[in-house]
């Protein structure tokens, strides 16, 4: 603040990744586009949310303070599809875990408050964007209201916060300091916020979604709700409100995407795309994206468990070739330049400057491309190689790759962009999100269905072969979809195995919040009312994914001088009882007794009843009562003896799970969980990912 001669701020954005001078980074993005626009802004990465120290380090900001938990929801950011810790956080210095809250959109705002009394505080970025709604939220298994009332936040903006975020800082800028900010914002009504008044201030356009408590009533009206909000995105508009209590949450109609001459001025921002110097271990993240260039947002596609077309939207936003060569220009000059590109594209690769010509406020599509391409929807496969292969011939550039996200569908209506990619810019693997191969669970996806995914496959090797080059097709694939029975993955096994194809990674669907699968999942129906089948417990959803993937959840090999079959240690599922996790009731460790260290390794041989090392054979386990189920259930809750399928646990006999206790595992049962309530008191040590383009 100092070297740039500024007193105080304007605006302080909080964030909960590291601090990477990159467009890839929203926090970073929206900082800069505020600088452009005149704000005196500031940026605090990943404070402490015991002390407010961090935040009041600039001051107090004379407009508003942002927060945001990242480029992703930090709960899946810190937790698997299976509720287990993740071990790295791409997003912090070194990959540690731990640099940022639980629910952070909450602990940021509390924080914020505390600091500055009375300052505006206002939310963004993915988490709070999705969250904006009352929503089910998997780590609780619970329907949670929305971020708005939950936070006590001022305002949510949603989606994309170029547009919404600067005419926030000019409207607080041109308000009174003594009116309130929520007579502001409705005075204002900027699109793209979301802000709580009370019932009677509701405004006379807003069409009513059903309220918070109609859906703990009927939890079909959730999936009625997030069509609702499909629809707002695609159609920028109506005004919606939802009533939760007393209160009354208003979502304005999203902000309008940016044109190409926006885009061109977002992305020509002075960035330095490198880390901050104070950071001594380098951030994951910066390696994926520092040879890969965006050249479009948003996805037309709409797949039902994706969030993209619900923040950046369905409308194709694509930046100038000219834009393009500046950026890629700025990354030759710098020393580290090797001559390659890592990637260029956007969540849908092969969508750059796609557009609809169609009224899109008349229209009634889920899709653009599902089942089929729409009349309407224009991509511009020629037009996206030829640019291609002009920024290929570029002297500075050595080598242009494409690696993920085409969409297969569109691909193969474009022999020109088909013979391009396979031939020239795919480096040995292309990755593909087929997601599936049953017809039921593509319908309820949105995917494409098998024999376009055949038709590409064929398409691909055939051209590989006429280019002398051995290629191969990485496909993304999908276990525990709401529908998705056991019978539909083992009909994806017989596919892959007839194929000789063995997946080595396969995605457990995550119920995140807003979307239109997440909704299936919590009201157990297809959108069109029918009930489906839902993989509801830990079990199941694994003996789901372990169809594909056997060795998920194995014993851990042998080592020398222990016995050849070592379980696991019981864990405690975080969501167990009202205090979360707890780190002092972790089992001691080998040698030491004391609590919060781990217990000895089992060195004793297996007893009768199947509990390798825990005791004398016929006896009582040494530690105790085993936590691997019911009481009294003497085999480990990994294993299931004279059963079909060796190795699954029942469901609901989760090792990490107590009957006793509240959480996702128990219906009815105290579901509040450590994690659920917002504050520093219910986050404890969390895990990773982060990033995005709002605040």
């Amino acid at each position: 603040m100092q070297a740039l001669g500024w007193d105080t701020l304007d605006v302080l954005l909080v964030t909960g990744d590291a601090y990477v001078d990159s467009h890839s980074f929203g926090a970073s993005l929206l900082g800069r586009w505020l600088v452009a626009h005149g704000f005196r802004t500031g940026i605090v990465a990943q404070p402490k949310w015991e002390t407010t120290d961090d935040i009041v380090r600039m001051g107090r900001p004379r407009l508003f303070a942002g927060v945001t938990a990242g480029a992703l929801d930090s709960l899946v950011a810190h937790y698997t599809a299976f509720r287990k810790k993740r071990s790295e956080d791409a997003y912090s210095p070194g990959g540690r875990t731990g640099l940022r809250p639980n629910r952070a959109s909450i602990v940021y705002t509390g924080i914020v408050r505390q600091a500055f009394p009375g300052l505006p505080v206002i939310a963004g970025g993915v988490e709070a964007s999705l969250r904006r709604a009352s929503h089910y939220d998997f780590w609780s298994d619970a329907l949670r209201r929305s971020i708005v009332l939950d936070s006590k936040a001022d305002a949510v903006l949603y989606g994309m916060g170029e547009r919404s975020i600067v005419a926030m800082a000019q409207m607080f800028d041109a308000t009174p300091s003594r009116r309130r900010p929520n007579d502001a914002l409705m005075a204002a009504r900027i699109p793209g916020t979301a802000y709580a008044v009370h019932p009677d201030k509701v405004p006379a356009d807003a069409e009513e979604l059903p309220s918070h408590e109609a859906i703990l009533d009927d939890a079909a009206l959730l999936i009625k709700a997030t069509q609702a909000f499909e629809k707002q995105m695609l159609h920028g508009g109506p005004c919606l409100v939802q009533r939760s209590g007393g209160r009354a949450v208003v979502f304005e109609p999203p902000s309008r995407p940016l044109d190409v001459t926006e885009m061109d001025e977002v992305y020509a921002l002075p960035f330095t795309r490198r880390a901050h110097p104070s950071y001594e271990e380098p951030i994951p993240a910066v390696a994926m994206i520092e040879d890969s260039i965006v050249s479009h947002r948003g996805c037309a596609g709409g797949c039902s468990f994706c969030s993209i077309a619900l923040h950046q939207g369905r409308a194709i936003q694509s930046r100038s070739e000219a834009s393009i060569n500046t950026e890629i220009a700025a990354m030759a000059a710098r020393p580290e330049w090797k001559g390659v590109i890592s990637d260029i594209g956007g969540p849908s690769a092969n969508m750059w400057n796609a557009r609809c010509v169609g009224d899109r406020e008349k229209c009634g599509r889920e899709s653009c491309v599902f089942p089929k391409r729409c009349r309407n929807f224009k991509p511009d496969q020629e037009g996206q190689t030829a640019m291609l292969r002009r920024i290929a011939a570029r002297p500075e550039v050595n080598h242009l790759r494409v690696a993920s996200g085409v969409r297969h569908d569109l691909a193969i209506e474009s022999e020109i962009y088909m013979q391009a990619l396979v031939g020239e810019f795919t480096g040995g693997q292309l990755k593909i999100a087929p997601e599936h191969v049953s017809e039921k669970i593509l319908r309820g996806m949105r995917k494409p269905p098998l024999k376009i995914w055949e038709t590409f496959l064929k398409s691909f090797d055939k051209l590989s072969r006429e280019a002398g080059k051995e290629q191969y097709v990485i496909p993304y694939l999908m276990s525990g979809f709401p529908g998705c029975t056991d019978a539909e993955m083992e009909e994806l096994a017989a596919w892959l195995k007839k194929r000789g194809w063995h997946p080595q990674q396969v995605q457990c669907f995550i119920p995140t919040p807003g979307t239109l699968a997440t909704a299936m999942f919590y009201a157990k129906v297809d959108p069109d009312g029918r009930p489906i089948h839902v993989a509801r417990s830990d079990g199941e959803r694994l003996r789901q994914h372990r169809i594909l993937m056997p060795e998920v959840g194995i014993p851990l090999p042998k080592r020398e001088g222990e016995p050849a079959f070592r379980p696991r240690r019981p864990q405690r599922g975080f969501g167990q009882d009202r205090r979360g996790p707890r780190p002092d009731r972790r089992p001691p460790s080998p040698g030491r007794g004391g609590p919060g260290e781990r217990r000895p390794r089992p060195t004793g041989p297996r007893d009768a009843a199947g509990q390798g090392g825990y005791g004398k054979p016929g006896g009582k386990p040494a530690f105790g009562k085993p936590s691997f189920g019911k009481p009294g259930f003497s085999k480990p809750g990994y294993s299931k003896p004279g059963g079909d399928k060796p190795g699954f646990r029942k469901p609901g006999d989760r090792p990490d799970s107590r009957r006793s206790g509240g959480g996702y595992n128990k219906q009815g049962g105290d579901k509040r969980g450590g994690f659920d309530r917002g504050g520093p008191r219910g986050n404890r040590r969390p895990g990773p990912r982060g990033g995005g383009n709002a605040p």
